[in-house]
């Protein structure tokens, strides 16, 4: 029996240890730790990430809930205002919202992609309407030309959420570039991640970008002591910019090996009674998760774990029936679509550095499953 890991952040350091160990080793010697307005691994690290995604600012910050909450408010969204948000994200899309004084609004999701659904966003239109965060989930973008019509339509801001999806693209165009700003995680675990809490802020908007640098620091605007505002503590420490930084070189060669593996588990799961990942014509899926759907997910579930196969469940609760929304009194008719979706996705391992025995052994599983059952 195998033992398979979920992600494998270890295997990961070990190929590219030497690049690491030189840059950890240089951000010491130059105790350069806090992530200041001077820090030059933060200052090379937002020149670096702005230009993968294309966007002419990169504010660095201390994680990506952060980010999402930042740029609500560099924004103007506020007290009284409606933001739309897709019923299956992490909590953190929506909490966000809330935490700047506005309402989440829910809307449901395509069965297809996962992501917001554009053709149920004029009904979810109020006076209080003001924004929209579009979720580019499990690594497939959300529909951003559909998305920003409607926008457009009833003058809305756009905060893509970008925290599953670095470097994903519609037409060439990477996310994170359609809207007015969009957020990163770069938690451990994402496709580009550090070694521990972090985030990023893109925007073409220079006011918007001002705003959120500012609110990052407390108010300040540039020069110490001087706050023209309140804001918050929230930066990424130079450790994590120069992490961050030697990752950023090797994200598309990793980018390729997630959408290679994928394409391998879709080939070698073709036939069995699932559900499998879509990409849309045009559209690069970049993986973060491998989401298939099945009826029988539990047994499944407890099947490949005996086998030494993790898999895990984003997320087993759309967000509009957790316990810290139940307010809105939603119901599972309201969102039929991330209702059916919640008790069926899970996602197998993935991660770049994957070896094909390990694919084979974890598609093997998901056959030796089915054709136990039949089903």
């Amino acid at each position: 029996m195998m033992n398979i890991k979920f992600v494998d952040l270890l295997r990961q350091y070990h190929e590219i240890k030497a690049e690491i160990d030189e840059a950890m080793e240089q951000v010491i010697a130059t105790t350069a730790f806090v992530g200041n307005a001077n820090n030059p691994f933060v200052r090379s690290f937002e020149n670096n990430f702005a230009k993968f995604t294309g966007a002419r600012h990169c504010i660095a910050c201390g994680n990506g809930t952060d980010a999402l909450e930042i740029l609500l408010k560099a924004m103007g969204i506020g007290p009284g205002d409606e933001v739309l948000v897709p019923a299956i994200s992490w909590i953190a899309t929506s909490e966000a919202v809330s935490n700047v004084g506005a309402k989440p609004v829910f809307v449901d999701i395509e069965a297809g992609t996962y992501c917001l659904n554009p053709d149920l966003i004029d009904e979810k239109i109020t006076k209080n309407t003001k924004a929209i965060i579009p979720v580019h989930l499990y690594g497939h973008p959300a529909d951003m030309p559909a998305i920003m019509k409607k926008a457009q339509k009833y003058n809305l801001k756009v905060l893509e959420d970008c925290a599953q999806a670095h470097g994903a693209e519609i037409g060439g165009k990477r996310v994170g570039t359609f809207g007015n700003a969009a957020a990163f995680s770069f938690y451990p675990g994402k496709n580009l991640g550090a070694w521990g809490d972090a985030g990023g802020m893109v925007t073409d908007n220079d006011e918007i970008a001002t705003i959120a640098r500012m609110i990052s620091r407390h108010g300040q605007s540039g020069k110490k002591h001087v706050h023209l505002m309140e804001g918050r503590n929230s930066r990424m420490d130079g450790l994590q910019a120069a992490i961050l930084d030697v990752k950023l070189k090797h994200l598309d060669m990793w980018t390729d090996a997630r959408i290679s593996i994928a394409g391998r588990y879709s080939k070698l799961l073709q036939e069995e009674p699932v559900t499998l990942p879509v990409t849309l014509p045009n559209y690069r899926h970049v993986f973060h998760l491998f989401v298939i759907r099945t009826k029988h997910r539990n047994d499944l579930m407890a099947f490949l774990k005996e086998r030494g196969i993790p898999t895990a469940i984003q997320y087993p609760t759309a967000l509009p029936f957790l316990d810290a929304y139940k307010h809105y009194g939603h119901k599972k008719a309201d969102f039929p679509v991330a209702a059916e979706m919640q008790d069926k996705i899970m996602s197998l391992p993935l991660f770049p550095e994957m070896k094909d025995e390990e694919i084979n052994y974890v598609a093997e599983g998901v056959k030796a499953f089915f054709s136990k059952t039949g089903s």
